[in-house]
């Protein structure tokens, strides 16, 4: 299809989006009621002047990782999403590949969420969204890191504490949850490829893949260090959103106690500064 049909579906629907449903705050006055290329921008990870020149028809081929991305950021529907693969001129992911479609109910309920962190990761441990605390908390990541078995096998730089012990059961419990994603997309290039550049980065990741084991990756109590309101104990839960494979990370305190308080404390001064 012609690029500018891709423009003028982006432009549609960028028009069609408030501020306030993808949690945004409107701010003063607007000329237009939908979301402004600069906010798109900011929700998609994609640069203004890219989204201008997809919407004037001067940029031709954008890749699958930034269609995927401007889908989400404009909340579009399965349906929608599909229809922006294909004017992209791409094939919509097929069911031998990892979902990582976030459904407007989910969108939704991390809008309401805002006095917990909680983020979205697909069946691989990529990072799909986070909200402004979990971020605050757990600190912001690009890139490889945003894939939560590569940042624990190659990134020594988070502010999980862990023992040994701990460290050792996350890491054999991160690579049966991959093997279980493998065996049940294996069309996915990209898990393929997560995988094959894991194994030969880290001869610890390759020997754990080696052993075969399947298994799911459980919820837990982690200790965080913040560099800000100290040292958190907190309960970490993984929820599953049925029929996408997605993985909702949800981090509370217990009512009442230090713990809490802090947490308190970093929803004012660490969401703060990551929007100032």
């Amino acid at each position: 299809m012609a690029t500018t049909e891709l423009g003028a579906a982006l432009r549609h629907w960028r028009d069609h989006v408030s501020p306030q449903a993808v949690g945004l705050s409107a701010g003063g006055r607007r000329r237009a009621a939908g979301l402004r290329r600069e906010e798109l921008s900011q929700l998609a990870g994609v640069s203004a002047d890219y989204i201008i020149r997809l919407e004037q028809g001067r940029a031709t081929k954008p890749s699958p990782q930034i269609v995927e991305a401007l889908a989400r950021a404009l909340r579009l529907t399965q349906d929608e999403r599909a229809h922006l693969f294909r004017l992209a001129g791409l094939a919509p992911p097929g069911p031998g590949t990892v979902p990582r479609h976030i459904t407007p109910g989910v969108h939704r309920m991390l809008d309401r969420l805002t006095g917990t962190p909680v983020a979205v990761f697909d069946a691989a441990w990529n990072q799909l969204l986070a909200n402004p605390l979990y971020t605050a908390l757990m600190g912001e990541w690009h890139g490889n890191d945003l894939n939560g078995a590569w940042r624990n096998f190659l990134n020594p730089d988070h502010r999980v504490r862990h023992t040994p012990e701990s460290k050792g059961a996350l890491q054999a419990a991160l690579v049966a949850d991959l093997r279980r994603t493998s065996g049940r997309y294996p069309d996915d290039a990209n898990l393929q490829s997560l995988i094959a550049e894991l194994c030969r980065r880290s001869a610890h990741f390759n020997d754990l893949w080696e052993s075969g084991a399947v298994g799911e990756h459980e919820a837990g109590r982690k200790t965080v260090d913040h560099p800000q309101v100290g040292e958190l104990t907190l309960d970490c839960d993984v929820l599953s959103v049925a029929g996408s494979d997605l993985r909702i990370m949800v981090y509370t305190a217990q009512p009442g106690t230090e713990d809490a308080d802090r947490l308190a404390l970093l929803n004012v001064i660490g969401t703060q500064s990551l929007v100032g």
